[in-house]
């Protein structure tokens, strides 16, 4: 018995190997930055003001193979003034081969974006320090938390697994 994976080539599925979970393929699918009001910005003195958007979208792409995307928004205002917005959409084609529905929503909704996120926070970093800004680092980031509360909703809104659906959490 044999499975094609999302790369076209065929690998075997062995059931005495069990279980598997694979990462395929990591890429950028978006990026954006903007500077809407550089240079004038660079020079005012004031507090900026950071918000932080953070978005998991989940797709089924074959009967084991899913396409995670983690997108994350930076906003940086100056007073009324945007200085900077930042954007990445980090993307990964992960395979789970041999898990039960439950472990492959937690592997969707925990573990794909943890190995997502250090890929984010360097693309967001470098793109604000090519801006001409100060470096920003992103924290670390729950997921099992946010995955946790994402779940505590799915079940108020009686949907069932992060493939069927498209959660968002906000940070």
């Amino acid at each position: 018995m044999s499975e094609e994976n999302t790369n076209g080539a065929v690998a075997p599925v062995d059931a005495a190997t069990g279980p598997s979970f694979t990462v395929e393929k990591i890429y950028v699918k978006d990026v954006s930055f903007e500077s809407p009001n550089a240079p004038a910005v660079f020079n005012d003195a004031v507090q900026p003001e950071l918000q932080l958007n953070l978005n998991q979208r989940v797709q089924r792409l074959g009967e084991s193979a899913f396409e995670v995307v983690l997108a994350v928004t930076l906003t940086c205002k100056a007073g009324e003034k945007t200085a900077y917005v930042a954007e990445v959409q980090q993307a990964g084609v992960f395979g789970l081969v041999g898990l039960d529905p439950q472990s492959i929503d937690v592997l969707l909704g925990t573990q794909c974006p943890n190995i997502l996120f250090p890929y984010v926070r360097s693309l967001v970093s470098e793109l604000i320090q090519a801006g001409g800004f100060p470096p920003f680092f992103l924290q670390p980031i729950n997921f099992e938390g946010l995955y946790a509360e994402t779940l505590r909703q799915r079940q108020e809104q009686g949907e069932t697994s992060l493939a069927d659906s498209e959660p968002a959490g906000n940070a």
